[in-house]
């Protein structure tokens, strides 16, 4: 029987970035999914970085790591909050992935001694990366996301790779363009001109759209849908109102409105399926009606932009706070807490009363790492539910050393390798990493399994023995003191089943109602529909003493 051909979808954005290109392609994913089709999702990031790994998340936002271990873009993250699939790594590419592909190639002779081109073989292993995720994942349509916007020149060989699938295979491939209608408030009115001229470039690089998302802060008028509908070549019905939503998990429900799916299906000639979004309407039903709220703070660096804060470097982290309040039935109102506020002023400590919960988040560095400590001993000593994550554990971990076991010098090797306790070392098998300067993608990266203690939060959360988690980390809690912290009440609720590497760290609730703390990344697994075990028993506990 002959295997059906794959249908492929691309989203391009026009007229500015961050207005939801990857929140668009995961809308349309899922209701896709909800008419019974097979989906994948590619994220193309046309920087020249290999990955992801070596990006500013304040400049990139956050670094998302899939169950392979290959660092991605956050919108990974996106395609599989939304879609609830796992991604491999084959449906991740950047400039330099695609580069250093071919230069493997033409290396190995591959070309045959042929003189490297970047048309045709530049483009060609783009094409042949597309078609590969899709094949490799059985997915019956596959939605390509392209980052930045129309007109920048890292895109050009991506819609160049894309132009050209579109030519050979016209009825397989469809492009839809998220574009930025804005609604100035003095003019009163809302401009379609700057999304005519990002049309007007896409179509000089040789691609029409066939659907376009208008964003904007309100919906789309009837006369605004008609003029960019004639201007920029499209069917009125084909232009989708995408306005400002409380929460982004209404989005596919929006789009569904306009019957996206079926205006999709019908252009790719592919069969309209009944329906089913009953978990979606039922979940966006219940975040309008969360009344009651719980102020949960993040302690982090990675905020500041400027004059603007950056609630991209920590995506996964708020999302998973949100998943954990709708599961517990109450909204959750997260604060950003500049952890160098508290180095310069102990005072401001006694502000984290005002707060159901604190988090801790991952990092790197020695930027606000005093503050942190200084967070996390006043969360412990006032009993306030405390999360910590990566980083966070292994700060958890340095605090309860210097005021528990009275090592005030103890520390982590990262930042003071001169440290006369050294509770938190380099991973073994990263120092020869290190010397030899291997930085990019060469972490803890990926999916590695951890056993329960019986008795503890940890077990109690997750109700089973061993888990499965995503990890990005080069430090570990040395094992030379974890008898010296397992004695002073310290307890390893999670612990890898090979070796001495510490997984989850707690105290118990009879001394605290929730102190844990995890050298792995949980908020990379959490889902809207039903959250994450430990993020769903952290607010839960943040509730209930609320409620008191």
């Amino acid at each position: 029987m002959k295997k059906k051909k794959s249908k492929y979808i691309f989203v391009l954005g026009g007229v500015m970035s961050g207005i939801g290109k990857g929140i668009a392609s995961s809308s349309i994913g899922t209701i896709l999914k909800s008419r019974g089709y097979e989906v994948t999702a590619i994220k193309i990031d046309p920087y020249v970085n290999v990955d992801a790994g070596t990006m500013n998340p304040t400049e990139h936002g956050e670094v998302f790591v899939l169950e392979s271990g290959l660092e991605t873009d956050q919108d990974m993250g996106n395609y599989e909050r939304f879609m609830g699939i796992t991604l491999p790594k084959g449906n991740y590419m950047t400039t330099g992935s695609v580069y250093q592909r071919v230069i493997q190639r033409e290396r190995n002779l591959e070309y045959k001694g042929k003189c490297v081109q970047v048309i045709p073989h530049v483009t060609d292993e783009i094409i042949k990366t597309i078609r590969k995720a899709g094949e490799s994942n059985g997915a019956q349509i596959v939605i390509t996301e392209i980052g930045g916007t129309i007109g920048d020149y890292e895109n050009l060989l991506f819609m160049e790779a894309a132009r050209q699938m579109k030519l050979k295979n016209p009825e397989d491939v469809l492009f839809v363009v998220i574009s930025y209608v804005p609604f100035p408030n003095k003019i009163g009115e809302m401009k379609t001109k700057p999304t005519q001229q990002a049309i007007r470039q896409l179509n000089s690089s040789g691609i029409n759209p066939n659907i376009i998302i208008a964003r904007s802060e309100i919906p789309l008028d009837k006369i605004r849908k008609e003029k960019l509908a004639l201007f920029c070549n499209v069917d009125k019905n084909d232009v989708i109102s995408a306005p400002d939503v409380e929460s982004i998990y209404e989005v596919p429900l929006n789009f569904e409105k306009d019957d996206l799916s079926k205006r999709i299906l019908k252009k790719l000639n592919l069969s309209i399926k009944n329906q089913n979004l009953t978990d979606w309407e039922k979940l966006v039903k219940k975040i309008h009606r969360l009344k009651n709220s719980l102020r949960i703070g993040i302690v982090g660096k990675y905020f500041e932009t400027g004059d603007f804060i950056l609630a991209d470097s920590y995506i996964s982290v708020i999302e998973a706070i949100k998943h954990a309040g709708y599961k517990n039935g109450i909204k959750t109102e997260i604060e950003w807490i500049n952890s160098e506020d508290f180095e310069k002023d102990n005072k401001k400590l006694k502000e984290l009363k005002n707060y159901a919960g604190i988090i801790v988040p991952g990092g790197f560095g020695s930027r606000g790492i005093e503050g942190k400590i200084k967070v996390i001993e006043y969360v412990r000593k006032n009993k306030i539910p405390f999360l910590g994550l990566c980083y966070g554990m292994q700060l958890m971990v340095v605090e309860y050393a210097r005021h528990q076991l009275g090592f005030k010098d103890a520390h982590t090797t990262e930042i003071n390798p001169q440290t006369k306790y050294p509770v938190i070392d380099i991973l073994p098998e990263q120092k020869e990493k290190l010397k030899k300067k291997n930085y990019g993608g060469s972490m803890r990266l990926g999916v590695y399994p951890a056993i329960l203690e019986k008795n503890t939060l940890a077990r109690k959360a997750y109700q089973k023995k061993e888990i499965k988690e995503r990890h990005r980390h080069r430090y570990e809690v040395n094992p030379n003191y974890i008898k010296e912290l397992e004695k002073a009440g310290l307890i390893f609720s999670g612990r890898s089943p090979q070796g001495d590497l510490m997984e989850i760290a707690e105290l118990p609730q009879k001394k605290h109602p929730f102190f844990l703390a995890t050298q792995f990344h949980p908020e990379f697994t959490s889902s809207p529909l039903k959250g994450h075990p430990l993020f769903n028993a952290f607010i839960k506990t943040a509730k209930e003493l609320q409620l008191k």
